[in-house]
C-alpha cells in the first residue's frame, strides 16, 4: 500500500506539470491568434481589434459563458477619434499688453484629450504641485481664487503622500481645479534642459487622440485648454517678474518641498481648431451564473484590456506593435480560464463576469465605459480583479499583488497564494503607483473592491532586471510580440494562482470591503 500510494504521488507529481504546459500551450496558441501581424496591434475601434473581439466572444461562448447584455457578448462603445491642426491653431503669453508667440513642440503643446475651446483668453496662477489633499497636510488651492483661470503647476510631488493617491488626485486635478471655477490648465516638469517629458510629448504631439463619445464619462469635460509647457522655457515664458524665481521653485520641488502659490503677471491666449471623428470599438463580456440562491446575483468581474497601440513609426524595418504580452496574455488568459473551468465542471457561488476592455491604451476608457454601464445592476458588482501584461517572462515564484494595502480582497489573495504554493507581495516599485494606472482604476472610482495581478520579482535581482529589459525594449515597442522568451511554466502556475483566487472571492461568505484607513473607501457607494 506505502509504495503504491508513493507511485500515486510520483504519477500525479509528473502529470500536474504536463497538464499546466498543455494549458499554458492553448494560452500561448490565443495570444499567437491575438498579437499576429494581421492583428495590425489591435488599435482600438479598427477593423482588427473588431476581429480579435469576434474571436475573444467565440471562445467565451465555446466555454460555456453566458451573453451578459443585450446585443450577446459584444458591448459596442462608441468613442471619437480627436486630431488638432496645428496650421489653424496657437498659443500666446501675453505680459504687459504685449503679445509672444509661443512654437508648438518647442515652447508648449497643446493636450487634447479635452474638447479644447476655439479661443480662450485667461489669467494664469500657480497653484504648486495642483493638489487639494488637505488630509496630508497639503493644501495648494484653498488661498487661490480659480474663478475663470488657468491653473499652471509643477508635475511632482511633495513628500508624504502615498503614491496610488498622488497618482488619482492627478488622474482627477481638472475635475479638482473644474470645481473651483478654473477653465483651463498648464502643466510643466521642474527646470531641466532639455526637459525629457516634454520632449516625449512634443515627439508625438501630432497623434489623434480618442475620448469617451458620451461627454458625462469624460474626465477632461468642460477644460477649454490643456497645455504642457516645456519646462526649460517655463521661467521665460511664465515666471519672468514672478515673486519667486522658476529655478528656485524647481528645486523645492525636486526635494519634496512645499511650494508658494501665487497669481502670475501674464495670461495666455490660445486658438484650438479640433476634428472629433465618431468610431465605434468593443467590450466582450460572458457570464459564469453563480450557484448560490443568496449570493449568485452579485458578480465578480474579471477584467483584461483587449486593445493595444495598433500600427505605428517603424522600428528595423517593422511597424506593426503587436502586444503580445500588453495585453493578449491577459486576454489569453480570460478565455482559457473559462475553459478550464467548464471542463472542471466549476460551480462558483457568485456570478463571474470576464471581461475583456477596450481603449484601456487610450485611458482606461473601455473599462471605464463599463463600469459606468456594466451588464448588470453596478450595486451588485462584488469585485474587480485585473491582469495587464502579467509578464511569464521570468519564473513564478511570487505573485505581485497591487491593491494589497486597500482592501480585504488581501485576504482571498494570501490564501490564493498559499494554495499555489507561492509567496503574495505587494508591488516592489510602489512608485509606479500601478494601482491607479490600468481598468480596476475604473472600478475603484465606482467604490469597487479592486486587485491587479502580476508575476511578481524582488527589488535589484536578477527577475526585476529582466523585468527592466523588457520594459525599456519590448514595452509598446514592436519587440513585444510572438518571438519573445516566454516561460511556460511560469504561465501555467500564474493561471493556478488566479483561478484560486478567482475561487476565493467567488465563494467568501462576506462581501468584499475596503478597508476603514483606505483612501479609496471614500469612493464606496
Amino acid at each position: 500500500m506505502r509504495f503504491a500510494h508513493a507511485a500515486l504521488i510520483g504519477m500525479l507529481a509528473f502529470a500536474a506539470p504536463v497538464v499546466a504546459n498543455a494549458q499554458a500551450e492553448r494560452w500561448w496558441g490565443d495570444i499567437k491568434a491575438l498579437a499576429d501581424d494581421s492583428m495590425r496591434g489591435r488599435n482600438t475601434g479598427s477593423p482588427e481589434h473588431k476581429k480579435a473581439a469576434d474571436y475573444i466572444a467565440a471562445a467565451f461562448k465555446a466555454a460555456g459563458l453566458k451573453p451578459a447584455g443585450v446585443g450577446g457578448y459584444i458591448q459596442p462603445v462608441a468613442f471619437v477619434v480627436r486630431t488638432l491642426d496645428e496650421s489653424k491653431s496657437s498659443l500666446a503669453i501675453v505680459r504687459g499688453g504685449k503679445e509672444q508667440k509661443l512654437m508648438l513642440g518647442e515652447d508648449a503643446t497643446f493636450t487634447y484629450r479635452a474638447q479644447l475651446a476655439p479661443k480662450v483668453d485667461a489669467t494664469i496662477v500657480f497653484a504648486g504641485y495642483g493638489l487639494d489633499l488637505p488630509e496630508f497636510g497639503h493644501d495648494d488651492l484653498s488661498k487661490l481664487d480659480l474663478k475663470g483661470k488657468v491653473v499652471a503647476f509643477i508635475a511632482g510631488a511633495p513628500k508624504g503622500i502615498p503614491g496610488p493617491v498622488l497618482s488619482h488626485s492627478r488622474n482627477a486635478a481638472w475635475k479638482t481645479f473644474q470645481a473651483k471655477g478654473a477653465v483651463g490648465m498648464i502643466t510643466f516638469s521642474a527646470a531641466r534642459a532639455p526637459d525629457s517629458t516634454f520632449v516625449r510629448a512634443a515627439r508625438n504631439r501630432g497623434a489623434p487622440t480618442m475620448a469617451l463619445a458620451e461627454h458625462a464619462l469624460d474626465p477632461q469635460g468642460g477644460n477649454t485648454l490643456s497645455v504642457q509647457v516645456n519646462g526649460a522655457r517655463a521661467e521665460a515664458l511664465l515666471f519672468a517678474g514672478a515673486p519667486v524665481r522658476f529655478a528656485d521653485l524647481s528645486t523645492k520641488a525636486d526635494s519634496g518641498l512645499p511650494l508658494p502659490t501665487f497669481e502670475l503677471s501674464v495670461h495666455i491666449r490660445s486658438t484650438a481648431k479640433l476634428t472629433d471623428t465618431p468610431i465605434v470599438s468593443q467590450n466582450v463580456v460572458g457570464l459564469l451564473p453563480g450557484t448560490d440562491p443568496k449570493l449568485k446575483d452579485e458578480y465578480v468581474v474579471l477584467t483584461a484590456h483587449l486593445d493595444h497601440v495598433g500600427v505605428g513609426r517603424p522600428e528595423n524595418g517593422d511597424s506593426i506593435f503587436n502586444g503580445a504580452m500588453d495585453n493578449a496574455s491577459g486576454t489569453a488568459l480570460l478565455m482559457d480560464v473559462a475553459r478550464v473551468m467548464k471542463e472542471q465542471g466549476t460551480k462558483l457561488k457568485r456570478s463571474v463576469l470576464f471581461t475583456a476592455v477596450t481603449g484601456e491604451e487610450k485611458g482606461l476608457l473601455g473599462s471605464r465605459y463599463f463600469a459606468a454601464h456594466p451588464t448588470v445592476p453596478v450595486k451588485q458588482i462584488a469585485a474587480d480583479l485585473n491582469t495587464d501584461m502579467f509578464l511569464p517572462i521570468i519564473p513564478f515564484t511570487k505573485l505581485m499583488v497591487n491593491g494589497l494595502e486597500e482592501s480585504d480582497l488581501a485576504d482571498d489573495a494570501r490564501r490564493a497564494g498559499a494554495a499555489a504554493g507561492v509567496e503574495v507581495i505587494t508591488d516592489p516599485e510602489p512608485e509606479e503607483n500601478r494601482f491607479v494606472r490600468s481598468d480596476q482604476y475604473s472600478f475603484i472610482l465606482r467604490g469597487i473592491p479592486a486587485l491587479s495581478l502580476k508575476v511578481g520579482f524582488g527589488r535589484d535581482t536578477p527577475e526585476h532586471k529582466a523585468v527592466l529589459d523588457f520594459r525599456a525594449n519590448r514595452y509598446h515597442h514592436v519587440g513585444d510580440d510572438l518571438k519573445q522568451h516566454v516561460d511556460m511554466q511560469a504561465a501555467a502556475g500564474f493561471q493556478r494562482a488566479y483561478i484560486a483566487l478567482v475561487t476565493e472571492v467567488a465563494n467568501r461568505a462576506t462581501r468584499p470591503a475596503y478597508l476603514k484607513d483606505s483612501f479609496f473607501k471614500r469612493f464606496e457607494k
